[in-house]
């Protein structure tokens, strides 16, 4: 499909992109799609990984049998999970936090956090909810106000975040990249500039990490979370969390006996103790030893881990740059690819076209996103450059 040729300002963006890594070949067998179908809306929700489902079945399996569960089951395999987490961020597994989700993660950072009456704590415009509404709680309990970042008319949330953190700023509360249409926000950069001004850096990594590079220790979030059912494969109401070692002696949200140190020990569970288990334990959620999702996500992560994020991203990006060039060939916009992550591009369809466009194409089992105005493609390893033709013919058809 010539149409689907690299323009100039892409095939640049691709050779300064620090993804160097080879891309995989095809995944779609490690998937339970069907052929006629084409899933291009993984920022949505993942498909779910055939090991991930095997995983699942056999945990519920074992919970059959609660007589052969043992109390170290309630503690292996967070700690196996806390430490595959900790390498794909690059942090240390005493930092990782089991959550049920962003929201608890983003709220457990605004729990411990004290912005002063008149401080500023900056988001994005249109930023997900999870990583505004406690910030709006927080602005309202301490008299801090919360900043929005307006949308920049050249995609550079980067430069528009900087100019606004200054020494009013408390917190600085970022996605790796926008939710709607995957602009990117330069984090280094960010955490360097709240660090300069006093201010916290905390970063809701739902909409990117598993398909995007991150490491905390070139980031330096105070907090980060990822929800893990979208680009980490995993289960629905399971995330992760990862605290600075500067807050791991904060206040958790809610106090549950397997916080506490000691806990390991079932015949001396009434021994109370003020003492919590060392790092961020004590932001777990409470059962966070859930004997199915815990499993699950084991699997997602380890198949995370065979493939390395730098190779599902190296995959990915040359889909999203078809996808744009297709879509420039229909007349439609979307954001240099400069500006982009790589794993989500946003089309700007005319005025009262998106919701019958997402209609049509789920008709011809395409399935993307509509976010605001935006029709949003974020495809992954199980997608070929087939499907980014078949979503192009079908837009053609729509349009």
């Amino acid at each position: 499909m010539d149409s689907l040729a690299r323009q100039p300002d892409e095939a640049q963006a691709q050779r300064a992109s620090p993804v160097t890594a080879a891309a995989l070949p095809s995944q779609r067998d490690a998937f339970a799609l069907p052929d006629d179908v084409t899933y291009l809306n993984c920022a949505y929700m993942a498909p779910q990984l055939r090991a991930v489902t095997a995983a699942g079945v056999a945990a519920a399996a074992r919970k059959e049998r609660p007589w052969l569960l043992r109390p170290a089951e309630f503690f292996d395999d967070l700690e196996a999970l806390r430490v595959l987490f900790a390498g794909l961020v690059g942090g240390d597994a005493d930092g990782v936090a089991v959550i049920p989700a962003a929201s608890y993660g983003l709220s457990t950072a605004a729990a411990n956090l004290r912005p002063s009456a008149g401080d500023r704590i900056v988001v994005l415009a249109e930023q997900y909810p999870s990583n505004v509404y406690p910030w709006r709680d927080l602005a309202r309990r301490t008299g801090a106000t919360v900043t929005t970042v307006a949308r920049p008319a050249d995609g550079d949330w980067t430069a528009a975040v900087l100019a606004l953190i200054d020494e009013r700023t408390a917190v600085v509360a970022v996605p790796h990249c926008h939710f709607m249409d995957g602009t990117r926000v330069d984090l280094a950069a960010a955490g360097t500039a709240a660090r300069a001004a006093g201010a916290a850096l905390v970063v809701d990594a739902t909409q990117s990490l598993g398909a995007l590079p991150l490491d905390v220790a070139e980031v330096q979030p105070d907090f980060l979370v990822a929800a893990g059912y979208k680009w980490l494969l995993g289960p629905y109401s399971l995330g992760l969390s990862w605290t600075a070692p500067q807050h791991r002696q904060g206040t958790p949200l809610e106090h549950h006996w397997a916080g506490r140190r000691g806990s390991e020990d079932f015949a001396n569970l009434t021994a109370y103790t003020d003492a919590f288990r060392p790092g961020a334990r004590r932001f777990d959620v409470g059962e966070a030893s859930n004997f199915v999702l815990v499993p699950m996500a084991l699997a997602a992560l380890r198949t995370l881990a065979q493939w390395s994020v730098e190779r599902v991203a190296a995959t990915i990006r040359p889909l999203t740059a078809l996808v744009a060039d297709g879509a420039a060939a229909l007349g439609l916009v979307s954001a240099p690819a400069s500006r982009r992550a790589g794993h989500i591009v946003g089309l700007q369809l005319p005025p009262g076209t998106v919701e019958p466009a997402v209609e049509r194409l789920r008709e011809a089992q395409v399935h993307v996103s509509r976010r605001g105005q935006t029709l949003r493609v974020s495809p992954h390893v199980y997608n070929t450059r087939d499907d980014v033709e078949r979503l192009v013919a079908a837009l053609g058809s729509v349009l």
